[in-house]
């Protein structure tokens, strides 16, 4: 990680202001603090030529540790080639409870 990291501290002692901001942790990771004290955590990347960013969960539930993780996963993901926004979207649609599985099934039989 980049010499000027988020701390833990700082995190937990952000707070909502007027407009939302963002306090950078490094390598694209940053946590959004919402104008109504919100904490998310997101990944800023670049994947094809175009810049998109990936939600990896809200404070306190997912913690700095835990949102630094999910960064490096993600990172590994790009340097593999794979958009991990469009991964999450394929096995979320792969697990979704829709009539297409059942359908499939009941043709099957």
């Amino acid at each position: 990680m980049p010499s000027k990291m988020l701390t833990d501290t700082a995190m937990r002692s952000a707070r909502s202001r007027e407009k939302g901001y963002k306090l950078f942790d490094g390598y694209g990771l940053y946590l959004e603090v919402t104008s109504t004290g919100g904490k998310l955590w997101h990944l800023k990347y670049r994947h094809d030529g175009r810049e998109n960013r990936l939600a990896l969960g809200a404070h306190p539930d997912t913690s700095l540790k835990l949102a630094r993780e999910r960064c490096d996963a993600a990172r590994r993901q790009l340097a593999a080639g794979i958009d991990p926004s469009s991964q999450r979207q394929a096995e979320k649609l792969a697990t979704a409870n829709t009539i297409e599985p059942v359908a499939r099934e009941w043709l099957a039989l």
